[in-house]
């Protein structure tokens, strides 16, 4: 019994140290590029995003692992457990965005409150990073809400993964394209009236107009905060 006691222990242990760690590995990377400060409040926000699908997975009885970082490639959590249901999964895929914008709210308020542009350039990233992930495509957290609606949804976020590679052209959203593409052949044969299909994304009309309703808001609010905060830190002028 002590050596399950310790084991236990340690598998815990190893849990705290893969999410200390790899933060603590992002934080030195982007120290190189952006300065620690900067750099120490971005991974924090990322947190705060994932500790949001994990709290609201553990409601929902989902096993999850604990978050885990890759430098510029961004963090999650490990799904042991899938989603019975679209409802449980659009929950925990709203969560993340939700809690995070609360973060980056915060940041803004405080940036208001102190004068401070550190906190002002970390709400800007927190309001953009959210933003992105609601981009109507699976695996980003928008194609988990936005499936609750209907899978082929999805489609819609295809040109603005374009537009935004076009615009800036990274690795990461290729890597997203990458990552899209068995999501998008599934949608594609995405029959509602299939057994399985019926009975995964069976869901009241309700639940789906509060959905619709709650994700488009959250889109508007984003956008314009992070168009906002994009030209007060352009052109300099803070508050």
């Amino acid at each position: 019994m002590k050596s399950l006691l310790l084991l236990f222990k340690f598998a815990k242990l190893g849990k705290l140290l893969t999410t200390g760690g790899s933060m603590l590995l992002s934080v030195i990377a982007y120290s190189f590029v952006y300065g620690w400060r900067y750099a120490a409040g971005f991974v924090a926000l990322l947190f705060v995003h994932e500790l949001g699908h994990y709290a609201a997975a553990r409601q929902k009885g989902l096993d999850v692992g604990a978050p885990a970082f890759i430098p510029f490639v961004g963090a999650w959590i490990a799904m042991k457990e899938m989603p019975k249901d679209v409802e449980t999964e659009a929950y925990v895929g709203m969560a993340g965005p939700f809690v995070g914008t609360l973060a980056a709210l915060a940041c803004y308020y405080l940036a208001r409150a102190t004068g401070s542009s550190l906190l002002l350039a970390l709400s800007y990233a927190g309001f953009f990073l959210n933003l992105f992930n609601l981009i109507p495509l699976s695996p980003l957290d928008g194609g988990r809400i936005t499936a609750i609606l209907s899978p082929r949804i999805w489609f819609a976020g295809v040109p603005v993964l374009l537009l935004l590679f076009f615009w800036h052209p990274s690795p990461m959203l290729i890597l997203i394209g990458v990552l899209a593409l068995p999501q998008l052949a599934a949608a594609w044969k995405y029959d509602p009236a299939d057994p399985e299909h019926a009975a995964y994304y069976n869901v009241s009309q309700e639940s789906r107009v509060t959905y619709a309703i709650t994700y488009i808001g959250l889109v508007v609010f984003l956008s314009l905060m992070t168009y906002e905060l994009h030209n007060m830190l352009g052109s300099g002028l803070r508050f």
